[in-house]
């Protein structure tokens, strides 16, 4: 908090107010919106007496943008090496993952994730793999839409992570199911896997079923942002905060315990953030959280119940056959869902038909269905596996 007392954008009324109670709590401050943050992030964050544009040159900082999920995206600053640091600590939350990197701290990684033009990965250009090598870390996709990729670039993006020999994958979901699925038609497996990391949006059961079906390994979700860092990480079936990265709150639960979550970072002193709303919905559970997905993405039931991407998607676990999806709902509260089958050119009848009548009972209200051979990502390059047409 000591930070945050000396940067401008805390300089206001209220933040001020607040921090002149005797010993506030972090209920008693007020909250940090992303809107706010995009507006005055980073200089705005940076403590009195630094200058952004010095640090950058003294390579004592991290400038990026971030993917703008919810909306535009924000420039977030960190230290040089702070951003492997966060993840590390993440890591070590969970016991598997930990034993693992005690013996091999260095663990190669093979990345298939939404590609940005960062340098190491981009769809608007080809990148040789020395270019897209970056210490321990592969690259490996270079395409923005998965489902479009031909036969000859996924045999290559095979090719170069059999070769590569990671320990683990870093996958966004959708990217590596669909990896998946392709190694599967052939035959093809990675004897050097001993976990899948899935982070970036969602993981859909359906997505984590592929994956582990596939490669014969666990995946392992992996919880947060480039402004927070990782701040969840999955162990023993629930997701397990990393404490020393941040504190985490929970705003206006409802009645299931779901509600939004707050975070106040502890390690990055170039943005210090105080009750921040990431966007996201989570539940408490004994030793840990529950993730219910984007806010932005959440649906309606009967009598306006919030229902979440987390809800929806445990009624995907009763089907087969489904590599990803989307449901959509109107404003008047109907819905259509468009399946992804993991075998093209499959009609998914019987899983369709069991999801309109599942769904339907959850949102109150008919749903509709079809089976489509492509879903488009948002701008940001990420997947929404629900969403209401109005948000």
């Amino acid at each position: 908090m000591e930070l945050a007392r000396r940067s401008p954008f805390y300089a206001v009324p209220a933040w001020q107010e607040a921090f002149a109670q005797a010993a506030p709590t972090l209920a008693q401050l007020p909250r940090i919106t992303k809107s706010q943050l995009r507006e005055h992030s980073p200089e705005g964050f940076l403590p009195a007496g630094l200058d952004l544009r010095a640090l950058v040159a003294a390579g004592e900082v991290e400038e990026e943008s971030t993917s703008g999920t919810s909306g535009a995206s924000v420039r977030v600053v960190f230290g040089r090496t702070w951003w492997a640091e966060q993840e590390a600590r993440a890591l070590r939350q969970n016991p598997y993952i930990a034993e693992i990197l005690s013996h091999t701290p260095d663990l190669r990684r093979a990345v298939l994730t939404t590609p940005g033009c960062s340098g190491v990965s981009c769809y608007n250009r080809w990148l040789s793999r020395d270019q897209r090598t970056l210490g321990t870390s592969l690259f490996v996709n270079q395409a923005r839409i998965p489902f479009t990729l031909g036969d000859e670039k996924s045999a290559a993006m095979a090719a170069e992570v059999a070769e590569w020999a990671p320990g683990f994958l870093d996958v966004d979901p959708v990217h590596g199911a669909w990896f998946a699925l392709y190694c599967e038609r052939q035959g093809l497996r990675f004897p050097s896997l001993r976990f899948i990391l899935s982070s970036y949006e969602f993981t859909s059961c359906r997505h984590r079923a592929v994956m582990e079906r596939v490669f014969g390994v666990p995946v392992i979700d992996l919880y947060g942002s480039s402004e927070t860092g990782h701040l969840l990480i999955e162990a023993g079936g629930l997701m397990r905060p990393s404490p020393e990265t941040a504190l985490l709150e929970i705003a206006g639960a409802d009645d299931a315990g779901v509600g939004e979550l707050l975070v106040t970072t502890l390690t990055n002193p170039y943005l210090p953030l105080i009750r921040y709303e990431i966007g996201d919905f989570v539940e408490a559970r004994e030793g840990g959280f529950r993730v219910h997905g984007r806010r932005r993405d959440a649906l309606r039931g009967p009598g306006g119940r919030l229902v979440t991407t987390w809800q929806v998607d445990q009624l995907f676990k009763r089907v087969a056959g489904i590599a990803h999806y989307q449901l959509r709902q109107a404003e008047d509260g109907t819905a259509h869902l468009r399946l992804l089958p993991e075998t093209p050119g499959e009609e998914l009848r019987a899983a369709g038909h069991e999801l309109v009548a599942s769904l339907g009972s959850l949102l109150g209200r008919s749903v509709t269905v079809e089976t489509v051979d492509l879903i488009t990502p948002e701008d940001s390059g990420k997947f929404r596996l629900t969403l209401r047409e109005s948000a």
